[in-house]
């Protein structure tokens, strides 16, 4: 889901002889591998209240991926797929599929802090900007890459701007910061519980949270997670929306 990373730069990092796309890739191929199939718990969390949700997902490159949730009881068997740019929404309860339409692409995914634009642009960090390094910044003890991202002109995208901590050893995405066209912070995403997933040290928890909405965020915990695995693209279509477990 996640959570969520382009032009070669010229410039490299002196101490590290690698270009902010490299970076920026190595970071983007480690979370995500040539397929993965999840567990994923993820609690919204409000001022008032909270809920918590249960999912598996399933995803090949960044085309294809297949999402279905177990709990709660009433949200049993929803279902999104995504095929290129394209989402499919499954609702058991009305036995049919849906595809979304442009103008709900910025609508809440779920009723969390995600929007399902996010689930479709999950590749764009890697395609549709062009990077910089800005610094070295410590985060919670891991000296990261202060990487900037500004989108390319003819870019399909939402954000203006997007500034991301890579962990300089492992390459972690730690920190994302979420920009408008007016240079304003929208979200922060965190990664935060490292340890090892699938077989590879990852963040086993991401917080995003609103800068405009106080007491609001909304958290992905990984309860297993598993790289390569083989699937067919058949695997995600419309008709196995309703199947897949």
């Amino acid at each position: 889901m996640a959570l969520l990373v382009l032009v070669l730069v010229q410039t490299t990092w002196a101490q590290g002889d690698l270009t902010a796309q490299e970076i920026v890739t190595k970071a983007d191929e480690k979370l995500k591998g040539e397929s993965s199939i999840a567990v994923i718990k993820m609690t919204i969390v409000r001022p008032s209240w909270s809920r918590e949700m249960t999912m598996k997902s399933w995803s090949k490159g960044n085309e294809l991926s297949l999402i279905t949730l177990q709990a709660p009881a009433r949200d049993k068997g929803t279902a999104f797929l995504k095929r290129g740019k394209e989402i499919w929404n499954w609702q058991p309860t009305i036995d049919r599929s849906i595809k979304m339409p442009p103008s709900m692409m910025m609508q809440s995914w779920m009723g969390s802090d995600f929007t399902n634009d996010d689930l479709v642009k999950q590749s764009s960090m890697v395609t549709d900007y062009t990077q910089k390094i800005l610094d070295k910044e410590t985060i919670e003890g891991r000296q990261a890459y202060k990487i900037e991202l500004i989108p390319k002109e003819d870019a399909a995208v939402v954000w203006g701007k997007i500034l991301i901590w890579i962990d300089t050893a492992e390459f972690i995405q730690l920190k994302t910061e979420f920009y408008d066209e007016e240079d304003y912070l929208v979200n922060t995403m965190l990664g935060k519980d490292i340890k090892m997933l699938g077989g590879k040290l990852l963040p086993a928890r991401l917080e995003v949270i609103p800068e405009d909405k106080e007491g609001n965020k909304t958290i992905v915990e990984y309860l297993s997670l598993d790289f390569d695995q083989p699937m067919k693209d058949e695997f995600f279509s419309i008709q196995n929306m309703k199947r897949a477990r």
